[in-house]
């Protein structure tokens, strides 16, 4: 019950924050928390009960991610602007109207996953076993990824911190996804989407070349110091 409560008050502080937002989609709406676990019932399935992700990044952390990027993201397939065989059958107008892909999106962004449990003593007359299981639970950390990390943590700071935060920690006002924390496998394939002018990096510029300055071993490097930050 306590982990429960904690949940909702960061899920209610992160709407808060949405608020101050005056261009941001989800401003008007009426958070329905509620609504958000529901349809995160279904979303567990491939991203995890907690938006943990899975399958070593076959399905991507959606935890903590900004909530207006996820819904950015969700409007995009929904439109098939963002194709995904995967998501086809979960998202159109009918399964997944405005005010769901708003309550899901509030929902994910304000779940947060440890990457370490905190030291107890099992002793002290206070420890709750059953709590500390379900903490558990929330843990994610990715393995390291192979790569020079002192040569991409170099690269990362000069080329990615001014967007994506010093710790790769994203931006929730802006909207820009953290890279901290998710699966080295998935980043791959995203890289190889948008080479390939599959995903559009910003569909209101779709001639924005996004990671054509960027070598194979550059974004290697980037990704092994990555896969660091949530040690």
């Amino acid at each position: 019950m306590k982990s429960t409560k904690l949940l909702s008050l960061c899920q209610q502080l992160t709407f808060l924050l949405l608020l101050g937002g005056s261009a941001n989609h989800l401003t008007a709406h009426e958070y329905d928390q509620q609504n958000g676990e529901d349809i995160n019932e279904v979303c567990a399935g491939c991203h995890g009960a907690f938006g943990q992700g899975g399958g070593d990044g076959e399905y991507p952390r959606l935890a903590g991610m900004p909530a207006e990027f996820i819904a950015r993201q969700l409007r995009l397939f929904r439109e098939r602007k963002r194709p995904n065989l995967a998501m086809v059958e979960y998202v159109d107008d009918r399964q997944m109207p405005d005010p769901d892909i708003q309550d899901i999106s509030i929902f994910l962004a304000g779940i947060q996953l440890k990457t370490r449990l905190p030291p107890v003593d099992e002793n002290d007359p206070g420890f709750d076993a059953y709590e500390r299981l379900l903490e558990s639970k929330r843990l994610m950390q990715i393995p390291r990824a192979e790569g020079d990390y002192g040569r991409g943590a170099s690269l990362y700071r000069k080329e990615c911190a001014n967007c994506h935060g010093k710790l790769g920690e994203g931006d929730q006002a802006k909207a820009i996804p953290l890279l901290a924390g998710q699966y080295t496998d998935y980043l791959w394939r995203q890289v190889e989407k948008y080479r390939n002018r599959i995903r559009i990096h910003d569909p209101e510029a779709p001639e924005d070349e996004l990671l054509s300055e960027f070598s194979d071993e550059d974004l290697k490097d980037i990704f092994a110091h990555l896969s660091l930050l949530d040690d």
